[in-house]
C-alpha cells in the first residue's frame, strides 16, 4: 500500500507547479458564467474563463493575495486564494479591451441576451418544439440555441417587434 501511495505522490508530484506571485505582478481572476434567469444557459465552451488582468497589491498568507479591484467590481472580496488566479504574461503587441462586465460575490458573471437571429421548428416523434437562436455577444458572434417559450418567458424584449 505504500509502495502504491509512493508511486501515486511522484506522478501527481510531477505535474504539480507551486504558484505564486509577487506585490505588483499581474494575474486573470477566475469566473463562472450564469444567466439573468439563474440557470446556465449559455454554452460553457464560449464563455471566457477569465477576466483580467489586474494587479496584485499583496500577498496574505501563503496561498492568498490581495488584487486592486477596478470600480465595476466593487461589490467584490480582494481577496482571492491562490486556485483562483492564473498568471498574465505581459505582451507589448498585447492590446486589452476591457470590457464592462458586473461580477456577482459568487464570482458568476450575468449575461443577458442581444436579440434573437434565427427560429427553428422541430418535429421529433410527433411533438413540436420551437427553438430560437440566441445571440449572447455581438462581437465574438456567441450564441446558443434555447427554447422558444423559455425565452420569451425570461426575456419578452427581444420578441417584442415579432407576431
Amino acid at each position: 500500500m505504500r509502495a502504491s501511495q509512493s508511486r501515486q505522490k511522484s506522478y501527481t508530484d510531477k505535474k504539480r507547479r507551486p504558484l505564486e506571485f509577487e506585490a505588483g505582478d499581474h494575474v486573470f481572476l477566475r469566473v463562472t458564467h450564469t444567466t439573468g434567469v439563474g440557470k446556465a444557459i449559455r454554452a460553457k465552451k464560449i464563455s471566457p474563463r477569465y477576466l483580467g488582468p489586474y494587479q496584485i497589491s499583496r500577498r496574505i498568507g501563503l496561498v492568498a493575495y490581495e488584487i486592486a479591484m477596478p470600480p465595476q467590481l466593487a461589490n467584490l472580496h480582494t481577496v482571492f486564494h491562490v486556485s483562483q488566479l492564473r498568471k498574465y504574461v505581459p505582451d507589448p503587441s498585447h492590446v486589452l479591451v476591457i470590457e464592462d462586465v458586473q461580477v456577482q460575490e459568487d464570482l458568476s458573471v450575468e449575461m443577458q441576451p442581444i436579440r434573437v437571429e434565427e427560429e427553428l421548428t422541430k418535429r421529433p416523434e410527433g411533438k413540436v418544439t420551437r427553438l430560437v437562436k440566441v445571440i449572447w455577444d455581438s462581437r465574438t458572434g456567441d450564441s446558443t440555441w434555447e427554447l422558444e417559450e423559455e425565452m420569451k418567458k425570461s426575456c419578452p424584449h427581444l420578441f417584442s417587434g415579432k407576431p
